[in-house]
C-alpha cells in the first residue's frame, strides 16, 4: 500500500458490486484501502460487499459495512452515525449509488421515473445533508459524486429518467461546491462512460443484446476511441486523485473517465 489518503476516513455509498470483478463501488473502496483509507463501505445488499470486503482484507486495509436504503433519510443518518462513532470522522464521501432505466416520456412509467430521481439523484441530496454539517465542522472533506457521460451525452439509448439525474449529480455537485468552498469543503463530479464493469454480465446483456455478453462488449467498444474499454479501477484511479491532496485546488468540476468516447459522440 502507498499512503496518498493515509488516515483518511472514506464514507461509500455503494461500495459492492452485482456481481464479481471490478464494479465502481468496488474498485474504489479497495483503492481507496491501497492508498492507506479506512473505509466504511455501505450498500443495500450486504451480500454483494463480501468480495469487496475480502479484497480490502487480503491487502491489510480497514473496512466496516453497513446495509443502507440510500433513498431513506434515516437510513443514511444512521450510517453515518456509525462511521462517526467507530472513527471519529469524514474526510472522504462517494456517492456512488444509481442505475439506469430505459424509455422516453411516453414509455417509461411514473413510478419508474420518481424511483430513478431518488436512487440517482436525492441520495446524493441526502448524504450531502447529513455529511456536510460534519465536513463544516472538521474544516475539510472531499465529496465525489459519480454521474455518468448519459448525463452530458445522448450515448445511444433513451434513458430519460436516467439522464436527467445524472445531469442533476453535476448541477448539484457545482452548486455545494461554490457553497462549502469557504469552509474547505471539495465537491467534484466523476463521470463514467461504458466501462466494462459486472453490470454488463448480469444485467445489460440481457437487455440490450439478447444475453450475447460479446456482441455488447463489440457494439459499446465501437463507440470508444482508445483500443480498449476500461473497468471500475479507472474511475477508481480518478477518484483516489480528486479525494486527495494533490486535487487540493479542484472543486466544482467534473472528470470524465469514458475513452474519448463523449468527445466522439459530441
Amino acid at each position: 500500500m502507498t499512503a496518498r489518503l493515509k488516515g483518511k476516513i472514506a464514507l461509500i455509498l455503494g461500495a459492492g458490486s452485482v456481481g464479481p470483478g471490478w464494479g465502481n463501488g468496488r474498485a474504489m473502496a479497495v483503492r481507496f484501502a491501497e492508498e492507506g483509507a479506512k473505509v466504511f463501505g455501505v450498500d443495500k445488499d450486504l451480500a454483494r460487499m463480501a468480495e469487496t470486503v475480502e479484497r480490502i482484507k487480503e491487502i491489510g486495509g480497514e473496512i466496516e459495512t453497513a446495509h443502507c436504503d440510500v433513498t431513506q433519510s434515516t437510513q443514511i443518518a444512521d450510517v453515518v452515525r456509525q462511521c462517526m462513532e467507530k472513527w471519529g470522522r469524514i474526510d472522504i464521501l462517494i456517492n456512488n449509488v444509481g442505475g439506469s432505466a430505459a424509455g422516453g416520456p411516453v414509455e417509461l412509467e411514473e413510478d419508474v421515473w420518481d424511483a430513478q430521481v431518488d436512487s440517482n439523484l436525492k441520495s446524493v441530496f441526502l448524504s450531502c445533508k447529513h455529511v456536510l454539517p460534519i465536513m463544516e465542522k472538521q474544516g475539510s472533506g472531499a465529496i465525489i459524486n459519480m454521474s455518468s457521460t448519459s448525463g452530458i451525452r445522448w450515448t445511444g439509448s433513451a434513458q430519460v429518467a436516467y439522464a436527467a439525474t445524472k445531469a442533476g449529480v453535476i448541477q448539484l455537485s457545482k452548486v455545494v461546491a461554490i457553497q462549502y468552498a469557504k469552509k474547505g469543503i471539495r465537491v467534484n463530479t466523476i463521470v463514467p462512460g461504458q466501462l466494462h464493469t459486472p453490470m454488463v454480465e448480469v444485467r445489460l446483456a440481457g437487455q440490450r443484446s439478447g444475453g450475447d455478453v460479446e456482441k455488447l462488449l463489440e457494439q459499446r467498444q465501437a463507440r470508444i476511441p482508445l483500443p480498449f474499454m476500461g473497468d471500475g479501477r479507472d474511475t477508481a484511479n480518478a477518484a483516489v486523485f480528486l479525494a486527495s491532496d494533490e486535487a487540493r485546488f479542484i472543486t466544482g468540476t467534473e472528470i470524465v473517465v469514458d475513452g474519448g468516447m463523449s468527445v466522439r459522440c459530441g
